[in-house]
């Protein structure tokens, strides 16, 4: 029954914009709660979301209403068992920890370090576009083999199918500009397997992984949109955080060794993917919900990252938070985060290089647009800094 939820009844799509207040007022009131404006259930509560991620059978991605696939096409993030598995697998080797840091270790650092030379001069920058989002878009370009490609060609790419996912997310129609960026990240993925079998694509194709090129193609868009837009914003909610705490930051620069925790004490507070969509495959109770089959189920990781319930005084920013992993910006189950390491190892080196060599690195006073926002995808709309020059 969706009816006996005023709460979420009144809750808009704006206010989800920021919306932090709202949604620990579900929480506590709403855990799982019918929202109008998302046109589905719409859950807060840490465990409860824990059981609709972990929960394959009865929650699914597997729908043809999920938007990712609609843009992309059936890829493992659109898919369920073993189909899911078959696709998974051939990514989930080259994506361990210890191949991560392997192979990127250094291609990240010396990334990283080219960027600050580009502007350590300049003493100001608006240092998601100059810096966040390039070294995304430069790691992706590595791991995808897209060696000659240019980077603000694939750029654009991700911002078009970024805008695609969110504007089917809000209700809206495919664009031909989306279209489009599939079709060119399509043929630039397809010349890469051609010419660079030792790629990640490349080791994905090989006949033993059992996925066809389109398959491959598919997956390695999920990975191009996934791998910039959350990594970019997981960095710039890292440096925002700890810049807009410097109690906190003092803490980090004081014991360089924190800094591995703060990056998950900003993924719990502010994760870059606010959502997680699922679909019911039959009448499901959650809660005290009665979920019918086919609705859309939305876990709010923005919610049940500050669930009280598992994180002591969970709007604080703590760098020495003892159980900051525990946060869910990766998801769980089935379609936790298969390139987790790469991102966690791109955002330690990316703000870990910024520290070091821009003295006294500060928010820009004169800048007041550092707020995360989104509805889907949550990073800063402008992060405005300042450092001081020798």
């Amino acid at each position: 029954m969706r009816g006996g939820f005023p709460l979420g009844a009144a809750l808009t799509a704006e206010a989800l914009e920021a919306p932090h207040a709202a949604l620990r007022t579900l929480r506590e009131r709403e855990p799982v709660s019918w929202v109008p404006a998302l046109g589905g259930w719409l859950v807060t509560r840490r465990d409860l979301a824990l059981a609709v991620m972990r929960d394959a059978s009865a929650f699914t991605v597997d729908d043809p209403r999920f938007t990712t696939a609609r843009v992309v096409g059936p890829s493992m993030l659109s898919l369920d068992g073993g189909e899911h598995q078959r696709h998974r697998a051939a990514f989930a080797r080259p994506f361990r920890r210890d191949e991560v840091l392997r192979r990127f270790s250094d291609p990240v650092a010396a990334e990283a370090d080219r960027l600050i030379d580009a502007f350590e001069r300049d003493g100001a920058i608006e240092l998601r576009r100059a810096f966040a989002g390039p070294l995304a878009t430069a790691v992706v370009v590595h791991a995808l083999g897209l060696h000659g490609a240019d980077t603000a060609a694939v750029a654009g790419w991700y911002e078009s199918i970024v805008a695609e996912v969110t504007a089917l997310s809000r209700g809206g129609a495919a664009s031909d500009d989306g279209r489009a960026a599939v079709a060119r990240l399509s043929a630039a993925v397809g010349h890469a397997l051609d010419v660079d079998a030792a790629s990640l694509v490349g080791e994905a194709a090989a006949e033993d992984t059992g996925l066809g090129r389109d398959e491959v193609i598919a997956n390695a868009a999920v990975l191009l949109f996934g791998g910039i837009e959350t990594t970019e914003g997981m960095i710039a909610n890292a440096v925002l955080h700890l810049l807009a705490h410097p109690g906190e930051l003092a803490r980090v620069r004081a014991q360089p060794a924190l800094l591995v925790n703060a990056i998950e004490e900003s993924l719990r507070l502010e994760p870059a993917a606010a959502r997680v969509d699922r679909y019911a495959t039959r009448d499901v109770r959650l809660g005290d919900a009665g979920i019918a089959a086919r609705d859309l189920v939305v876990v709010s990781v923005t919610a049940a990252n500050r669930d009280p319930a598992t994180f002591r005084d969970p709007d604080a920013f703590d760098v020495g938070r003892e159980n900051a992993r525990r946060h869910l910006a990766f998801a769980a189950g089935p379609h936790v985060c298969v390139a987790m390491h790469l991102a966690r190892l791109e955002a330690h080196t990316g703000v870990e290089r910024l520290l070091a060599r821009l003295p006294g690195l500060r928010l820009d006073p004169a800048a007041a647009d550092a707020e995360p926002r989104g509805l889907v995808f949550r990073k800063p709309p402008a992060l405005r800094v300042r450092w001081d020059l020798g």
